[in-house]
């Protein structure tokens, strides 16, 4: 059985994109967990579900697009909150991911303030111990 996630999952196949990220978290004290590939992050969304994912699209073999459309066919998996995180910022490719079911979209490089305040309004900080 899958329990409720409290943390944020990072999906990108670059790592220098996941340690930024989970950097930028873990300084507002988010607690993270990353993926390097659409199957990692399908394993680990499998066995917790996180509060959140922030998803690249463009890795090798399992795209973004794909994972996001897995998940959202699935209804245990489907109101999972996810913002994509990618260089494809073509206003179709937006509307299409919204209308896949992404909550939202922040194009490379990253506007990390407004991410952060975007965040906090899908998954308010967890309070601090």
């Amino acid at each position: 059985m899958t329990e409720k996630g409290d943390y944020i999952l990072i999906v990108d196949d670059s790592q220098t994109n996941n340690v930024l990220l989970e950097a930028v978290l873990s300084e507002e004290d988010y607690p993270t967990q990353t993926a390097m590939s659409a199957s990692e992050a399908w394993s680990i969304i499998y066995k917790r579900k996180p509060a959140l994912i922030l998803l690249d699209l463009l890795m090798p073999k399992i795209s973004g697009f794909h994972l996001l459309e897995r998940m959202k066919s699935k209804e245990e998996y489907a109101k999972i909150p996810v913002i994509v995180v990618s260089a494809l910022n073509e206003p179709d490719t937006i509307r299409i991911l919204k209308e896949m079911g992404a909550d939202d979209f922040f194009s490379k490089p990253l506007n990390i303030q407004g991410l952060l305040s975007r965040v906090a309004q899908i998954y308010p900080r967890p309070e601090s111990v």
